[in-house]
């Protein structure tokens, strides 16, 4: 018998037809791109801290993790970009021992007209209407309670004579991401104090304490994520995801996957962050520190742009990805064009801020040197390393799809068609192909190369083994046009 059945019998004695499906080579398809969010969740919420859940809306995120949460801040920024994707989210527990941040926001002078004063948390525009003839403790007052009546916003307020106390509603660094403006649009957008008041916003008590990441990873098992958002990024946090990272790219996990992250520090202190992290499979975003929006509400819209992006295709880059909710801070609040280059340089990722929006300029990632101290750039952007992890599952599914019950020859071995026999030419062959299909999706380039150094050999001691040099060429992204504009007045 020449053909390999999978569950016909070589003999049966019952007539008459027989027929088995057989779905090998019909299978097109590659594993699903889901997307993790890492973040702390109120005791308001109904989740379990520690446990994996799927979360469809801002709406549920809000009754999981409790409303105003980083959790639910950050799931509704990122199905502001995503509403269709798979999303899942790690709820963790503020550190026990961990320190709330708080920022004051001090009122002087008693009203001398009406008025309103336009408090941004955030950049969450929060009213404060103001009487005539209203003292500093009435208007304290007032800021309060108007603070504390959106409760979606991720702080709580309480005033004592004429001293708003505004108190993260998480313990840990994660709540010095707080800010606070007042009437940030300026005059010219008819943002003026009331006539007689003063408002004067300083730094309070720093956040200090983070959850426990490398629990948060493990919990994870070996559950696929491509796109993870972690609103952490002090040094312990960003350890635990390398090294969890590192495992989940083994050979024996093929887990895949990217972390993203963000960072709100002056530029000096974040340009040693690809130094001292040099990770292939983290990014971490550059937010500064007069910017307005929380880190982590532009972590949440960075994370769910590039989600639908490399859905889509793996290998366009993210620049110019409009982080839609997100506002543009002023010219002056901005990290400058020499700064960005610099930072870039160093292994720190970039957004882009004009006058209409906020875009993802690009997504480095930390990786800048070789084992040997070297500069490096062969896993420079992150697109880089989404191609990559596409490239390998599309492989597995066709390899794994195909020839999962195969017998293995050496190239010249006489067998009749049909059987479930492969050499090390045909799946030389098959890979050839599959590079022809990744070429056309605009994924690899170069074909001629890639036949010239792929090699496909039986292992010289395991003879159920095939040993694979796979050497793709990927396909690069535009990133630089430079032209020389050389006019004359007269030829």
């Amino acid at each position: 018998m020449a053909i390999s059945f999978n569950t016909i019998p070589q003999k049966s004695y019952t007539p008459l037809f027989y027929a088995e499906v057989d779905n090998s080579a019909a299978n097109t398809t590659v594993d699903d791109m889901q997307a993790l969010i890492m973040g702390p969740m109120l005791t308001t919420g109904k989740a379990t801290a520690g446990e994996l859940t799927y979360v469809s809306s801002a709406e549920q995120a809000a009754e999981l993790f409790g409303h105003g949460s980083i959790l639910h801040r950050m799931v509704t920024a990122y199905r502001t970009q995503d509403s269709t994707g798979m999303l899942y989210v790690m709820p963790l527990a503020d550190p026990a021992s961990g320190v709330a941040a708080t920022k004051t926001v001090t009122v002087t002078g008693t009203a001398t007209a009406a008025g309103t004063i336009s408090l941004y948390v955030g950049y969450e525009l929060v009213q404060v209407g103001v009487e005539a003839s209203e003292a500093e403790s009435d208007i304290a007052g007032h800021i309060a309670a108007a603070i504390n009546a959106d409760v979606d916003l991720p702080v709580t307020a309480q005033a004592a004579l004429g001293v708003v106390t505004v108190t993260s509603k998480h313990k840990g660094v994660i709540g010095n991401d707080l800010t606070i403006n007042v009437n940030l649009l300026g005059a010219a957008n008819g943002q003026e104090l009331p006539a007689g008041v003063s408002v004067a916003v300083a730094d309070g008590t720093a956040g200090t304490g983070v959850p426990d990441i490398e629990e948060a990873f493990a919990a994870l098992k070996e559950e696929p994520f491509e796109f993870i958002a972690l609103p952490y990024s002090d040094k312990t946090s960003l350890d635990a995801a390398k090294a969890a990272m590192t495992e989940r790219w083994a050979y024996n996990m093929q887990l895949y996957g990217h972390v993203y992250s963000v960072m709100r520090a002056k530029t000096s202190d974040m340009l040693d962050l690809g130094k001292t992290q040099n990770d292939p499979h983290l990014t971490v975003f550059a937010v500064s520190e007069k910017d307005p929006n929380f880190g982590f509400d532009r972590l949440g819209a960075a994370v769910g742009q590039i989600a639908v992006s490399v859905k889509a295709d793996p290998a366009r880059p993210f620049q110019t990805l409009v982080l839609t909710g997100i506002s543009a801070p002023r010219v002056g609040d901005r990290i400058s064009h020499t700064e960005r280059e610099n930072l870039l340089a160093s292994g720190v990722a970039t957004f882009c801020d004009t006058a209409s929006n906020t875009q993802i300029e690009r997504a480095v990632t930390t990786y800048v040197q070789n084992a040997y101290g070297a500069s490096d750039n062969s896993y420079m952007n992150a697109e880089t390393l989404h191609t990559l992890g596409y490239i390998v599952r599309f492989l597995r599914t066709r390899v794994t799809s195909k020839y999962g019950r195969h017998k293995l020859a050496d190239d010249g071995t006489t067998f009749g068609e049909g059987q479930a026999i492969v050499t090390p030419s045909i799946i030389k062959s098959e890979l050839i192909a599959a590079y022809s299909e990744l070429m056309e999706a605009g994924l690899v380039e170069n074909m001629d190369a890639f036949k010239k150094y792929i090699v496909v050999e039986r292992n010289a001691t395991d003879p159920d083994r095939l040993d694979v040099l796979f050497p793709p060429d990927l396909i690069n992204q535009l990133r630089i046009f430079a032209m020389l504009v050389q006019f004359r007045q007269q030829y």
